[in-house]
């Protein structure tokens, strides 16, 4: 369990306050997941070893799916990996535009060190190794000649890494991005680095300089993609984890683009092994597997990846690793663990107030107002019990066993749905939606 700062605690329970999942510190409040993560330990472990690999997390709404994947991603930069966390859109990311999924995963490039964005700072770090080794093998970094090897030595590298499958524009912009640093030209550095990440809008002057024209397209993007994995790992890093979350939003796409979009899916799943050191995450609902607008209606797909269950036993090493939903025990075991995290100057008020058995209370009224579907729980949950916290930290006076009565605010349509005790329906589509039996999907 990492040790939290303040500014981490904060960012904690300001997510949870908003219904959100934090992107740090989740470790600290994990709780009945062990099986799971340990999973994903493994794929780290394959990925670290330099195999290409791909997981499917698979759970119905509040099972956690959010949180296990944003953990996986945290598990991931504690052991040195990149990582990049993409949500489906149904606005701007059409999975089977590799190029909309290309520029997606490399504006939310992160590192230990690097937030978001982190492609230049991997960059810098790889063309320092590489100095480092010439100046290590007798170069002299102050003679004329020197940028001229770093460049050639980069060229060489890249070459070696993908196998001479590197883009010539890829290896072209690489080394203009190299050159125009050593110029001081930070700014058409910038752009080119843009340029390389996906974007669609760099001026045409700058693409000039580094010999390019147009974008990255959907065609030669995952060629691109294998480029920035071997920068990756070149710069020290064990290998690159790429979170894909809420594919079920394709579902709610026209219908020739959501089967467009299923192929994309299989033709990452295919290649996956083609990419040592990378590891794909994508998280999805029953539905988004298991019916025919979804993954079961692709038989390739559906055949490579589909879930096996006999009397609700499943192995978590087949492609889907099923996330169970939330029971009252671990919501309880949940909330203890923030009670403790919680920053206050009262922790004596925190702890007496916020008693054992008042969260023993809060767990039953929630579930009961969710008609005890306790799997569509944990979202309201949480910001009411932060929201209780709160109140206990700013007023004396303020005892939640008094004063307390739960009322469900700010619902999502699936959870007003399950208050008022109805049945969430199907996606609106032209395609059969049966549901293919776990059992039966081999």
């Amino acid at each position: 369990m990492s040790t939290l700062t303040s500014r981490d605690l904060e960012h904690v329970f300001e997510s949870l306050r908003k219904g959100l999942v934090p992107e740090r510190g989740i470790d600290t409040f994990a709780v009945g997941i062990d099986k799971q993560r340990r999973e994903l330990h493994r794929q780290l472990g394959l990925a670290e070893a330099g195999e290409g690999t791909i997981k499917f997390l698979r759970g119905g709404y509040g099972c956690g799916k959010t949180f296990m994947a944003r953990l996986a991603l945290l598990d991931a930069r504690e052991r040195g990996f990149a990582t990049s966390f993409v949500v489906v859109s149904d606005n701007d990311l059409h999975f089977h535009r590799f190029d909309d999924v290309y520029r997606k995963v490399l504006s939310e490039l992160s590192t230990s060190s690097c937030p978001r964005a982190a492609l230049s700072d991997i960059l810098d770090r790889w063309i320092g190794k590489v100095e480092d080794a010439l100046i290590s093998a007798g170069a002299d970094e102050d003679a004329d000649d020197f940028d001229d090897r770093v460049r050639s030595r980069l060229s060489e590298e890249l070459a070696s890494m993908t196998a001479g499958r590197a883009p010539a524009d890829f290896v072209r912009v690489v080394q203009a991005i190299f050159d125009l640093k050593q110029q001081g030209d930070f700014a058409g550095a910038g752009s080119l680095i843009s340029w390389l990440s996906g974007s669609k809008n760099v001026a045409a002057s700058a693409k000039r300089s580094a010999g390019v024209k147009g974008e990255v397209g959907s065609r030669e993007a995952l060629s691109f993609l294998r480029g920035v994995l071997e920068i990756v790992k070149a710069a020290g890093y064990r290998g690159l984890v790429i979170v894909i979350d809420e594919a079920e939003t394709i579902l709610r796409m026209r219908g020739d683009v959501r089967k467009k979009s299923m192929n994309g899916i299989r033709q990452i799943a295919d290649a996956s092994g083609e990419y040592p050191g990378l590891l794909w995450i994508f998280t999805g609902t029953a539905e988004f597997f298991d019916t025919r607008r979804g993954v079961a209606g692709l038989p390739p797909l559906h055949d490579r990846i589909s879930f096996q269950s006999q009397n609700g036993f499943a192995s978590v090493r087949q492609p889907q690793l099923e996330l169970k939903p939330f029971n009252a025990s671990r919501l309880r075991s949940v909330a203890l663990r923030l009670r403790t995290l919680y920053p206050t100057q009262f922790p004596q008020r925190r702890d007496s107030r916020v008693s054992d058995e008042f969260v023993g209370d809060l767990v039953a009224q929630v579930t009961e107002g969710f008609k005890g579907d306790v799997g569509v729980v944990p979202r309201q949950f949480l910001r009411e019990f932060v929201g209780q916290l709160d109140m206990v930290d700013e007023d004396e006076d303020y005892n939640p066993t008094e004063h307390y009565g739960f009322q469900a605010r700010a619902l999502t349509a699936e959870e007003r749905l399950r208050m008022e005790g109805g049945v969430v329906p199907p996606s609106d589509g032209d395609d059969d939606d049966d549901l293919i039996p776990a059992e039966d999907a081999w």
